[in-house]
């Protein structure tokens, strides 16, 4: 399964500018036809947080309009990253995916909020697991800060996710946590990890950029450097039988004692 990461710079509160950004480089990125593509958070809006509810995409649907014609007319799956989607309860911040026929393959909405970032006073949370299928291939979703939460990574691994996408606004400051977190969660459930950060920054953060794929034993694959940039690898799924089978940790479990 070939992968390509779009790692752009996204212009704050601006859509329109976000919009025609997205569709030129998931078009550079289809020339070298990979399986799928990747975007990563909030690649329509970026962290205007305070306006979200002004530019939020009513039940998605202009984004998924737009996604699932890309994907349709390339045949090639898109995982969208995540968009601002106004819904009854709120806003969420909501992943989401369009498979190579471009219909709708999954959606999920960010289940930790951060609040260094003043999510939880602008945003919902979600509240369900981020699991699909990939070309028949067993895979979950999750989203920036949802990284530190092993146990809720764990909880999509012991439902037979083989690979873990995440998209992120993941900051400069703090860019060895994020290589430290994603080795750690791909060794820990022996599964690929492809995460898509954004390049960068908007008034109040510097973006790390640093988009990259983690194999099975914790070998980096691909790694962005820190500006705008498409960056492909190819991921091995034997390489999951491999390790799962090597060190049984799954097997090994004892989940009547973790509580």
């Amino acid at each position: 399964m070939k992968v390509s990461l779009l790692q752009l710079d996204i212009a704050f509160g601006n859509p329109k500018v976000n919009y025609a950004a997205a569709e030129r480089a998931i078009r550079l990125a289809a020339q070298g036809r990979p399986d799928c593509i990747l975007l990563p958070e909030l690649w329509t809006t970026g962290y205007d947080l305070k306006r979200l509810d002004e530019m939020a995409d009513p039940g998605g649907k202009a984004a998924t309009a737009f996604i699932g014609g890309l994907a349709k007319e390339y045949g090639i799956n898109i995982i969208a990253g995540s968009t601002a989607w106004q819904r009854e309860e709120g806003v969420t911040n909501t992943m989401f995916a369009a498979d190579r026929k471009g219909v709708p393959a999954f959606e999920y909405s960010k289940l930790h909020l951060f609040r260094l970032m003043d999510e939880h006073m602008y945003l919902r949370p979600g509240a369900s697991k981020g699991l699909f299928s990939l070309d028949g291939t067993p895979c979950a979703g999750v989203i920036c800060y949802d990284i530190r939460f092993p146990e809720w990574i764990r909880a999509h691994m012991v439902s037979g996710a083989e690979v873990l996408f995440v998209s992120a606004e993941w900051p400069l400051p703090r860019l060895a946590h994020w290589r430290a977190l994603l080795v750690s969660r791909a060794i820990e459930n022996q599964c690929y990890v492809v995460a898509c950060n954004r390049a960068g920054s908007d008034p109040a953060n510097v973006f790390a950029g640093h988009s990259m794929i983690i194999d099975p034993w914790g070998e980096t694959v691909c790694e962005a450097g820190e500006g705008e940039e498409i960056v492909s690898g190819e991921l091995d799924l034997a390489k999951v039988r491999e390790a799962r089978g090597q060190i049984p940790v799954f097997t090994d479990r004892r989940p009547e004692m973790y509580k």
